[in-house]
């Protein structure tokens, strides 16, 4: 064939494998999955808006065994979680023989070996890390005893177009105010603060298991709140059982956080906090997100104030209170 004859069925030719190839492309993207840890997708709770990211991107695959250590250039945390613990010291959990799960992942994450609770017994830490005050209380008395009329970081994350929500294990009830069976309403915050009432019922409910409900499908539907606070029940915070258990629990419980989409895109940090302890009120305080560096031990003095001061800081909120003349805890950890 001449190369007059043969120039037009080149180009035909060339047209056809083009459109072919190009068809080919077309398909295979539709149907490609999404695998994390390269170009992590953006989850966001699709109710609320929140802050614009700051480009998180993460090199390798967030693991359940390897939760941080990531190398970060610009974290990007909009969602916080607080896991409450109870009524033991930084020497009874950190390198202790009933709590080898604690003790691995502070060797993992983050520890502050220098983080102190506000007082004893119980309410007053828990009101003054959600409200940066005590308001007085010094017991552990009832909703009905206490109503706090003062703002919290419950009504700071609403009054800002953010998000929250608070999980309360083996609570019977939304907002319950009555404490029945392994659910201790003083270990509840939310349920304190007056200026909740007509939201409380929607946003403090009850957290389901470790591998079910309703904390477990918001972290792998990607609607989890921008602020997160979780309550164990008094058996499984190891309050009324042994600190094995406690920490058993612990494990399963951060094994299903780790492995959600939520944490593993790199917008999630967790602190796992005890609310009061023996040795001076010095209390284990686990820092844990990809970018906080695996092994990172803190001295500077903390308190609950401080993690409030935190949690204020990521989520781009005003100080309340006393969190104001607290320290902060993001620079120290990577966060």
């Amino acid at each position: 064939m001449g190369d007059t004859m043969r120039r037009p069925v080149l180009v035909w030719l060339s047209l056809l494998i083009a459109g072919v190839g190009l068809s080919a492309c077309q398909g295979a993207g539709a149907a490609r999955p999404v695998v994390m840890g390269t170009s992590p997708p953006s989850l966001t709770t699709r109710s609320t808006p929140r802050p614009p990211r700051r480009g998180t991107t993460l090199k390798r695959e967030v693991s359940i065994e390897q939760p941080c250590g990531y190398r970060i250039a610009k974290p990007s945390y909009d969602h916080v979680m607080w896991i409450w613990m109870e009524n033991e010291s930084l020497a009874s959990i950190i390198g202790a023989p009933d709590a080898p799960y604690a003790t691995s992942l502070a060797r993992r994450c983050g520890l502050a070996t220098k983080y102190y609770a506000i007082t004893h017994p119980s309410l007053p830490n828990y009101l003054a890390a959600t409200g940066g005050t005590t308001a007085g209380v010094s017991d552990d008395g009832e909703p009905s005893l206490h109503p706090i009329a003062g703002a919290s970081i419950f009504s700071q994350v609403s009054a800002h177009r953010l998000s929250w929500r608070a999980y309360a294990e083996s609570m019977p009830v939304a907002c319950d105010t009555v404490t029945s069976g392994l659910y201790a309403a003083r270990h509840n915050p939310a349920v304190y603060y007056t200026a909740l009432r007509s939201s409380c019922v929607r946003d403090d409910v009850a957290m389901g298991t470790v591998s079910g409900g309703a904390l477990h499908r918001a972290l792998y539907d990607g609607t989890l709140a921008n602020f997160v606070f979780v309550t164990p029940n008094i058996c499984d915070d190891a309050h009324s059982c042994p600190v094995e258990h406690g920490d058993e629990w612990l494990s399963g419980l951060l094994s299903m956080v780790f492995g959600s989409p939520t944490y593993r895109a790199g917008h999630l940090v967790v602190f796992v906090v005890w609310d009061e302890g023996n040795l001076n009120n010095q209390v284990p305080a686990i820092v844990t997100a990809p970018s906080v560096p695996a092994g990172r031990r803190s001295a500077l003095a903390f308190d609950h104030y401080s993690l409030l001061r935190t949690a204020e800081q990521l989520l781009g909120l005003p100080t309340l209170l006393n969190s104001a003349k607290s320290r902060s805890m993001v620079e120290a950890f990577g966060l």
